[in-house]
């Protein structure tokens, strides 16, 4: 993976394109981490600040479920997936960068022990699709680019 490259995303997750969102899924949990990938955050800028939801919160798929601050604009946090909050990034919460330095990693989100998951991971991109999600992310940028 290139840092330095938004476009350059992990083959080891699922995506949800409207959002730009990443999801992982823990093979004998479960359960699923959730963080912004690198096309969200070229289009955002550096996070200022990051809230969340309450851990034990019940979330459907497309609730908002918080809010992100960064240079460019402020964005609602909408949830990729239904079920309940496990877990939020106390890190983040207190140094919003932690996202921007790590995006993938250490810059997680929160985390969801999810309710439908086989029906929804269908909503998400994964493996081959991958490459067509970063293709229109980048026309989508680039048409932006240009009436801005």
């Amino acid at each position: 993976m290139d840092k330095t490259n938004p476009f350059d995303l992990p083959d080891d997750r699922y995506y949800d394109a409207e959002s730009h969102l990443w999801l992982k899924r823990d093979e004998q949990t479960g359960r699923i981490v959730v963080g912004i990938n690198t096309i969200g955050l070229d289009i955002l800028g550096d996070l200022a600040f990051v809230s969340l939801a309450d851990v034990g919160s019940a979330v459907r798929r497309g609730d908002v479920i918080g809010s992100l601050e960064a240079a460019k604009m402020t964005t609602e946090l909408i949830v990729p997936i239904s079920g309940i909050v496990i877990g939020c990034n106390e890190e983040v919460l207190k140094d919003p960068m932690k996202v921007n330095e790590d995006p993938y990693g250490k810059g997680w989100l929160f985390s969801i022990d999810p309710s439908d998951w086989e029906k929804e991971k269908a909503e998400l991109v994964s493996g081959e699709a991958i490459a067509d999600y970063v293709a229109r992310a980048k026309e989508q940028i680039a048409s932006q680019n240009q009436i801005n």
